[in-house]
Parts: C-alpha cells; structure tokens; sequence
C-alpha cells in the first residue's frame, strides 16, 4: 500500500478558514433566510481597476492573433512586468533591487510555502504567535516540526508572542534561529515597524547568520510615510532577506493570481559544499515546478504601475482604509478595545467579558449574522482577540457595525 506524508496528520483540526466556512455553512442550513455580512476571510470585494481590466482585454487580443500570440512565457515573468516592479516598489523608494531579482508568481501564499524547498529541514525556525497559519502549516506538511502540544503550539518552532502588552512587537530571540517569519504590516494584527525595529531583526539575522522571510503584502495600507514598506529600505537587509510581495489586495487579484518575491542575487545560504547563492536554487526550483503567470495576467498587473493605474488602486486601498476607519470608530465608541486598522485593512478586537474567541465568532454570527475571524485560529496568544477585515461594501460594513453596536 502507498504511504502517505504522515506530518500531515500532525496539522490541527483544520486549516482556519476551511473551518470557518464549516461553521458558517452549519448555521446557513439552520437559518436559511439569514442575511449574512462576511468580514473573516480578507477577500477583496470591489471590481479591478478599469486599467487593469483594459490591459488584459487588449492582451486577450493580442493572443487571438498569429503574431500576438504567446505559449509558455519565462518562469521567473516576463521582463517589462518585472522592470516595472524594481522601479515603482523598490527603486523609487531607494532600495537596491534588480529586475533580475524578482520571480513573479500566483500568490504569496504559495510563495512563503514553496520557498520551503530550498531550505534545509533542519533549520530553526522562528514564528510570531498570533500569525498567519499558512507559516506554521507548511513547516509542519514538510516535516520541520514535532507534534502540536497542549497549547496547539508545535514542537520544533520557536514561538515570539505578541499582543497589547508588547505592541504587537516581537521580543528579539535571545538564542539561535535560522529562519524569521516576519509580517507588516502584520495579518491578523493590523500591527507595523518602524525603521528601528526592523533594524534590530536585520541586525540580530546577520549577527546569528538567519534568513528572515518578509511578508509585505499589505504594504500598500501604510499611511504613514515615514514607515517603511519594503524590509530592503533598512540597511543590511539584501543580505538576510527574502521579500513576498502581492497584486491580491491592492489591486484586487485574488481571483486573477498574480504575485512575485525578492531574492538578493548576493543572498547565500550553507550547503554540505559551502556557501550557495539562494537565487540560483528558487530559479532552479521555479523552472523546475512552475510554469509561470500567464501573459495576459501579466499585462494586467503591468498596468498597475500605469498612471491610470495607480490612481485607481489608490483609490481602492483609501476606500478599504475608510472601512477599516468605520469598524474601529464604530467598535470603540460600542466599547470594545481595538486595535491595528489605520495602516492595514484588519481590525484586532479584544473579545468582550468572558468570551474566547470562538466563542464569540459564534455570538456575532448568531446574533449578528456577522463572520469574523478567531484570534485562536491564528495561534495560542490569538486567544482573547477576534479579527474583523475592512474588506466589504460600505453598504455591509455600515450594516454590520450597527448590528454589532446593537448587542
């Protein structure tokens, strides 16, 4: 009999959403004619931009026509997408990265995953809890980790709680870790770094010769100019870094599927031979697994950096803000302490009384008949906390916020 990868049976109950929409789909049955207002999964709601939209038209054009037609594109993304890249998310901004150093992909989700491949199963491996599931999931499917103890924490992992006691903010570890999962702004908390703090994480990866993996996907929400977006804004960081990036909540592609992630062509890791560049392995790996975005995806992400383009995915990213702005006015002024929401599109709620986070996921949806996301979906120091996504109609943001002010 074939055998299965028996880490997979390592992995909790089920991924965080595909339980949610269990829970939701169980209450639908029993009240049919509930008018339910989603504000869990952070799925954008609002249409593409009409740039995007137009560039992919022309390029579905394009490829019914002998001459405009393209097969299989380059795997790493075709080179005017990535030069747009460089110079709109990096250059501009003062950061040294080179078209040749982005990989355009689906979606950093797959990314953060797959980046997995190329790095040593032994490595020690470094988490923020609460945190995105999808870090500690694939470290676990890969067989980087123990079994799950008491707390749902896995054994193998080094855990860096955060909450209000901290800011939100990581202890820098005081022992050795050889990868760093950083995200910010930070999904579940709505939490940022300023310059200084991400200097000391590029300090201390340099100082202990770590990888940190720097999620920015939401980088697009920060208000704040003087908050960096990208982890190679602060010094050092081309040699410790690798950076996810994604076209899925600023421009609305997370049914389109287009992303991409920096590597350093200066960055090295340690084989059994000695120091090996890590670009080499991730083009080996994407040449070898991965067949590349397609090219009429491709000119529609290209567009964004059109000047059409960015007015309007600056006009989405201000009416998600707006959203977020409602939810945490709407929310204190009910009571609850709140947090994150002014440079990402999540609301971070202490839950109310004595309710744990489920508990109060199943409250909201049963009396308000709104969804919403368990801060212990995310990790043990999650619980006591509920997440809440800007990513809505006003109609149903409005909506949902009287509801829940009405409780």
């Amino acid at each position: 009999m074939v055998k299965v990868n028996s880490n997979y049976l390592k992995l909790q109950a089920g991924y965080l959403f595909p339980e949610i929409a269990r829970r939701v789909n169980s209450f639908k049955q029993a009240s049919p004619n509930a008018d339910l207002i989603r504000l869990g999964i952070g799925d954008v709601t609002e249409p593409l931009p009409p740039a995007c939209r137009e560039a992919m038209k022309a390029a579905i054009d394009e490829m019914g026509t002998t001459e405009g037609f393209r097969g299989y594109g380059p795997e790493q993304g075709y080179i005017w997408l990535r030069e747009a890249i460089a110079k709109e998310e990096f250059q501009k901004r003062g950061c040294e990265v080179d078209p040749d150093e982005i990989f355009i992909s689906d979606g950093s989700k797959c990314d953060s995953s797959n980046i997995l491949d190329i790095l040593d199963i032994e490595n020690r491996i470094a988490v923020t809890d609460p945190v995105y599931p999808v870090y500690v999931d694939s470290n676990v499917m890969s067989g980087r980790t123990g079994p799950a103890g008491d707390l749902g924490r896995y054994g193998g992992l080094l855990y860096l709680p955060i909450g209000a006691e901290n800011s939100f903010q990581a202890t820098i570890p005081d022992q050795k870790v050889d990868l760093i999962y950083l995200c910010f702004p930070n999904n579940p908390t709505g939490a940022v770094a300023n310059k200084e703090q991400l200097q000391n994480w590029v300090n201390y990866a340099k100082r202990n010769e770590a990888l940190i993996l720097f999620d920015a996907a939401y980088e697009a929400f920060i208000q704040d100019k003087a908050l960096p977006h990208s982890i190679y804004e602060i010094e050092g960081a081309r040699d410790c870094a690798i950076e996810f990036r994604s076209f899925s909540k600023n421009a609305g592609f997370t049914g389109i599927r287009c992303a991409y992630t920096v590597i350093p062509k200066d960055l090295v890791g340690q084989s059994v031979d000695g120091k090996v560049d890590l670009w080499s392995l991730w083009n080996r790996r994407q040449s070898t697994k991965f067949n590349g975005v397609s090219y009429v995806v491709q000119r529609g992400a290209e567009a964004a950096y059109s000047s059409e383009g960015k007015a309007q995915i600056s006009t989405l990213v201000n009416f998600y803000m707006e959203n977020a702005s409602i939810i945490r006015r709407d929310l204190s002024a009910a009571g609850l302490t709140v947090y994150g929401g002014e440079h990402a599109p999540y609301v971070w709620i202490k839950t109310p009384k004595d309710f744990d986070s489920w508990d109060f996921f199943d409250y909201l949806l049963k009396n308000a008949n709104v969804v919403g996301t368990p801060g212990s979906g995310f990790g043990a120091a999650g619980e006591g906390y509920f997440r809440l996504s800007a990513f809505n109609s006003r109609e149903n943001v409005v909506k949902a916020m009287n509801r829940i002010s009405s409780l």
